[in-house]
């Protein structure tokens, strides 16, 4: 049993910058992967950063270079640095975490398949 609470969205200038945090609660033996998925009213969720355990990055190529994922194993925390907002990037942000998977699992379109365990999501809202 795992909670995802995430916190730090709200209203920001294009050009400004956010970080959002992600706290996972509950029972958790093992985690492995964790991400950041976003959706804009009248869109489709989709991948904005993702992590695993070991250390490798996925980034949706319109945040690459002003984004950055990270974690906090020791605080069970995933954490999103958003610079450079544009007003594109206004959506309600969602945090997901995975339990360990076998090798042939972690495949290409692991993040696109979604994760185990979700967030209730933060807005976040970037004005012109």
């Amino acid at each position: 049993q795992v909670q995802l609470v995430e916190s730090g969205g709200g209203l920001v200038q294009a050009g400004g910058s956010l970080r959002l945090s992600c706290a996972a609660t509950g029972t958790i033996f093992s985690i492995n992967a964790v991400a950041w998925y976003r959706q804009a009213p009248g869109k489709q969720r989709e991948l904005v950063a993702g992590v695993t355990n070991g250390g490798r990055t996925n980034y949706a190529d319109s945040v690459k270079g002003r984004f950055t994922i990270s974690r906090d194993n020791a605080k069970n925390t995933v954490y999103l640095q958003m610079n450079s907002l544009k007003p594109g990037d206004t959506a309600v942000y969602y945090c997901a975490a995975d339990p360990p998977r076998p090798p042939e699992y972690y495949d290409g379109s692991y993040f696109d398949r979604g994760l185990e365990y979700w967030g209730r999501g933060t807005q976040v809202t970037v004005s012109s």
